[in-house]
This record gives C-alpha cells, structure tokens and sequence, in this order.
C-alpha cells in the first residue's frame, strides 16, 4: 500500500508522468538535464531534480516509488544509468514499457504471458530495459503501454491540423489508452503494490481510419478520404506501426487491482476531451 510520506520520483516526467503527479498525494520529483528541461516543470506539482548531481539523485530516489518513463536508446536506457546502481534502495520500481515488445499477432490477443517478438530496433531496446529493470528487484512493475492520446495529444488536434489521414489496411486494429486512465491505472498498482508485468489500455481496439472518422464528426469536419495501406506514403516509423496488428488485454489488472478505465473506447475519450475544451 502506498504511503502519501513516500514520495513519487519520476524519470522522465512527460505526459504520462505529469498525469500519475497531479493524482499522487505527496510529494513529487522529477528528474531534468538543463534549464530547459527543469523550466518544462513550471506550473505543475513536480520538483526538479537535475541528475547530473548525483547526491540529490540518490537522496531522491532512496525510498520514493520510482516511475521511469524516458524511452532506451542506441546507448541503452537513461534511467538504468543514472540510478540503477542505487535503484533498489526505491521503495518500489515501475518501468513504463510498450506493447510493441509483441510483434505482430496478425489481430490476436497480447497476454501479459505472451512471448514478445520484437520486430523494430526500438522494441528490441525495450525488451532489454526490461530485462534490466527486473533484474533489479524482483518486485518491479513492468507496465506495458499501447497508444497514449489525451487532451492536446489526439485524433482531434491531428483532425483540426489537416495532418490526421485515414488510412485502410484491412484487418488492422490498435490498442490505445486515455492519459488519465494511465494515471489512474498507476494509482491502482501503487495502493496494491503490485509486481509483475501488466497492460494498461483500454478496453476495445479499433482502426485507426475509425477513431479519425470519429474525431472529425465530434468537431464538425469532414473526415479525411480514406487511402489504402499500399498507395500511403508512409515514413517508416509509420509503415512499422501498421507491420504489427493486436489487441491487448486489460483483464489482469483488472483482476488484480479493481481499475477500471474510465474511456473503455476511443470514443468515450474523444468526447471528454471535445467536452473539455468548451
């Protein structure tokens, strides 16, 4: 169970980590680099802690709940290196992973069990974070995440931009999550001190040329026309999105901690965020 005198450290206070901050009862820090980065903090309940200085690092650190978010990269994981010979002093561990780590299950079902079958080089980077992390302690969360939208973050800005395209593989579905259902999610694992691997993500995954349609209407636009996978011109982050088809269970969380997401579909969270903005 967590303590509110425990405070909350997040590596890589983005998006997700600012959601879980402005939810936890006690005290937040978050790591930053430059006074670009600490400036980013401005305005919200999290207090900067430069790692560069390595004693306010351990003393932050030492029996927080850890959140690690900053992604791997060619030179491996950021947070690994920064704390991980002291990390095990954390009063617990969540690593922020994706579901990517999969591969693709041509439309089948990701189980927390499931072998991961990384196919792109940043999945490959995520399975090592992991393995990493676990190796730690034995009572790291590794929490694997689909697509993140929320408000500033979603189908409707790309709608409102002329950027958002629909785009028709058939067959094709994505998993995604509401911000604020991470955060709550995170809560829930933190009040039961949960270990292991878990997904959040919502309830239904759907085509992506669906959630586009969907957001258009909610803001009175015409939707995008749709284009077939194979005449896209597509990036090649992009193409790799749609080489990997899935949907992502929830149900072990749900079983283990009660959570429940509050937008189970894209259009629940659409709408919230449409209902938002006034």
């Amino acid at each position: 169970m967590t303590d509110p005198s425990e405070p909350l450290f997040l590596f890589g206070p983005g998006y997700s980590g600012q959601a879980l901050a402005r939810l936890y009862p006690g005290r937040v820090f978050g790591s930053t680099r430059s006074n670009e980065s600490r400036d980013k903090l401005s305005g919200t309940p999290i207090e900067a802690v430069d790692i560069n200085h390595s004693d306010a690092l351990k003393h932050s650190v030492r029996g927080a709940h850890v959140l690690i978010s900053a992604p791997p990269g060619d030179t491996g994981c950021p947070a690994y290196r920064a704390i991980g010979a002291f990390a095990d002093a954390a009063a617990s561990i969540t690593y922020l992973s994706t579901t990517g780590v999969y591969g693709d299950l041509s439309g089948g079902w990701a189980m927390e069990w499931s072998a991961p079958k990384p196919q792109s080089d940043r999945a490959r980077r995520r399975v090592v974070a992991e393995t990493l992390w676990r190796d730690v302690d034995t009572t790291v969360r590794i929490v694997r995440l689909p697509g993140i939208y929320g408000p500033g973050r979603s189908a409707l800005e790309r709608v409102r931009k002329g950027t958002a395209r629909r785009i028709v593989r058939p067959g094709q579905v994505f998993s995604r999550i509401h911000v604020d259902d991470i955060a709550a999610g995170l809560m829930a694992m933190l009040r039961s001190d949960q270990a292991g691997v878990f997904h959040l993500c919502d309830d239904q995954a759907a085509p992506p040329q669906d959630v586009i349609k969907y957001a258009a209407a909610l803001i009175g636009a015409a939707a995008p026309p749709e284009i077939a996978f194979e005449h896209a011109d597509l990036s090649a982050m992009a193409r790799s999105f749609y080489a990997e088809c899935k949907r992502v269970s929830n149900a072990k969380i749900k079983a283990a901690t009660g959570w429940r997401p509050l937008y189970p579909s894209y259009r629940e969270g659409l709408a919230a965020i449409r209902k938002s903005e006034g």
